[in-house]
């Protein structure tokens, strides 16, 4: 596959999971019947966050960034891949009337979910813009934060996106982010597999690389925290990790 059929399939995935309500960033065989709010609430979200904006809480994602953000009154956040907006909601409410967040994600289906509930529960100051979090559609040095929420592991080119985030951040800006990474090289066909691709560990690469692209980039990195103890709970032995970290520019 290449990079343009990739991006259909995550397309496709991600749109039938905004209509249908749910699912989790893994495949079918490892999600089994967990409902949303206990998979989100084990990711690290408590009880009042999972319950704040139920129908933006998908179980997407391996983490919660607004946990561990650094986010203050007045902070415009821009959270990479923001699904129906659960992550932006939670941002918002740290940010204040003063600030703003502003989602971005390529799945049309995923914005208008997200625009409903920013109207539903009364968020004027969440907006959410349908763009490529590879060519992201806002000014350079505009944000002062960025959250990612295991989305950057589906990007194929995850260099456009690090340096991307580099320049629409404020200087001494900081993104944060929880991802999933490669311990060990996926055979071929796994590469290859749709159900991974979408499922969070066929578009991951290898933790160094991940870690040198964010260097290149100019990010000064800090490793919060590590789980590969999450390939055996949730991925089957496959050679994964979850990886939370901040990224200072």
């Amino acid at each position: 596959m290449d990079s343009s059929e990739k991006k259909q399939i995550i397309k496709l995935k991600y749109g039938e999971i905004a209509m249908s309500g749910g699912s989790c960033c893994c495949s079918s065989e490892c999600c089994g019947n967990t409902g949303t709010e206990e998979i989100s609430k084990s990711l690290g979200y408590s009880g009042k966050e999972v319950g704040s904006v139920p129908e933006a809480n998908l179980g997407l994602g391996c983490g919660n960034p607004t946990a561990f953000a650094e986010l203050k009154e007045g902070d415009l956040v821009l959270d990479l891949g923001s699904g129906a907006g659960f992550d932006c909601f939670l941002a918002v409410q740290k940010v204040g009337n003063t600030g703003k967040v502003i989602g971005v994600d390529m799945t049309e289906e995923m914005v208008e979910k997200a625009r409903a509930n920013a109207l539903k529960y009364g968020y004027p100051n969440v907006e959410f813009r349908l763009g490529d979090i590879e060519a992201l559609p806002l000014d350079s040095g505009s944000v002062d934060i960025i959250i990612s929420n295991c989305v950057i592991n589906l990007a194929p080119d995850k260099e456009k996106v690090f340096r991307g985030a580099y320049r629409v951040l404020k200087p001494g800006g900081r993104m944060y982010i929880s991802d999933m990474v490669l311990l060990a090289e996926l055979p071929k066909e796994m590469q290859e597999n749709e159900d991974l691709l979408v499922g969070c560990v066929a578009g991951a690469v290898l933790k160094e690389e991940y870690l040198r692209l964010l260097k290149e980039a100019g990010f000064a990195i800090e490793i919060l925290a590590e789980d590969s103890d999450i390939s055996n709970r949730q991925y089957g032995g496959l050679p994964v990790e979850s990886l939370k970290l901040k990224a200072l520019k």
